[in-house]
């Protein structure tokens, strides 16, 4: 296993990350632990979660999947071998789960720590910005997190390129902990927002970058190919935006290439990704064992210069 250090952290992790926000949603906690046990028993060690996971579901009031992770924690006795990222600051699905207040994120972290049945955090991260808060409050009660030994390192997701510079700038001057890692939305569809505004940055900033939808919700999977594929799986709607002149041309270069590797058009999109300089560690997901063989056949996957730059090209935007 080709394990990376996450940025300017010492965390050092697998080059995949488990999605968890299928835990309590398309699976039940039985079918949670054995996809788990399948990532770790093929040398992955990085799983990624949220204080919202998943509150969209009936019935459901968020951290339903902390609690399942921290169960699989519990009876795998294993926690020191699992780097943990989960996050807080929800957008729209509770109104008591979202913004980045040093009084929310007091209350915020203690709740996750118990569902999570550990002591500590490995990876906090900001799930959507908070305009309302000041960065130098949030910064400054991440920071005490840290020194506390709550939280080993703290990372952003869906931050603007502009916040993203600034937070880091403040950290700096403040001398609080600073974000280690970035979660954006990129895979091989949705590449020109991280391409054009992040890129640059997490070079420089030398940021550790964990992107998630790493499969374009499934499309680039190949199994949604017209729209009465839609219906395929409970995430089908939401598919339907890349059924495009665009998305059928990066579909028809990912069967080129994956028929080459004998390989699944997942794999090759997962590939693609882990042959990117900048990612670090992309976000997947898995509810059945032959899902989990395709990513981690992915890690195994070597892409020639002629692969990527077929990909690159069908892709660009």
């Amino acid at each position: 296993m080709n394990y990376k250090i996450l940025g300017k952290s010492s965390l050092k992790v697998s080059p995949l990350m488990f999605g968890g926000n299928v835990f309590g949603w398309t699976l039940n906690e039985q079918q949670s632990f054995r996809m788990l046990d399948q990532f770790v028993d093929a040398g992955f060690n990085f799983i990624d979660t949220a204080d919202t996971y998943s509150s969209w579901i009936e019935g459901n009031k968020g951290g339903e999947s902390e609690k399942i992770i921290g169960n699989w924690l519990k009876s795998k006795g294993n926690r020191e071998n699992i780097i943990i990222a989960t996050k807080l600051g929800g957008e729209m699905e509770r109104p008591d789960q979202k913004g980045l207040s040093a009084a929310y994120i007091v209350n915020a972290v203690e709740a996750s720590l118990t569902r999570l049945k550990s002591d500590y955090i490995d990876l906090y991260q900001a799930h959507y910005d908070d305009l309302e808060t000041p960065q130098e409050e949030t910064l400054e009660a991440f920071d005490k997190l840290v020194k506390a030994g709550k939280v080993r390192y703290i990372g952003a997701s869906n931050l603007s390129a502009d916040r993203l510079k600034s937070s880091l700038d403040l950290s700096e001057k403040q001398h609080f902990s600073s974000y280690v890692s970035l979660q954006p939305l990129y895979n091989l569809y949705d590449r020109s927002k991280f391409e054009t505004e992040y890129e640059a940055i997490v070079k420089k900033e030398d940021i550790g970058v964990l992107s998630y939808y790493s499969l374009a919700s499934g499309f680039l999977s190949g199994k949604y190919r017209n729209e009465g594929d839609l219906t395929k799986s409970s995430r089908g709607m939401g598919v339907k935006k890349y059924l495009n002149d665009r998305g059928f041309k990066i579909l028809k270069a990912l069967d080129q290439v994956a028929e080459k590797h004998q390989a699944t058009p997942a794999t090759i999109a997962l590939a693609w990704l882990l042959h990117k300089p900048t990612i670090t560690s992309p976000v997947v997901s898995a509810t059945n064992e032959s899902q989990m063989d395709e990513l981690i056949i992915a890690t195994q996957t070597s892409l020639s210069k002629e692969d990527m730059e077929l990909l690159d090209q069908e892709s660009a935007f």
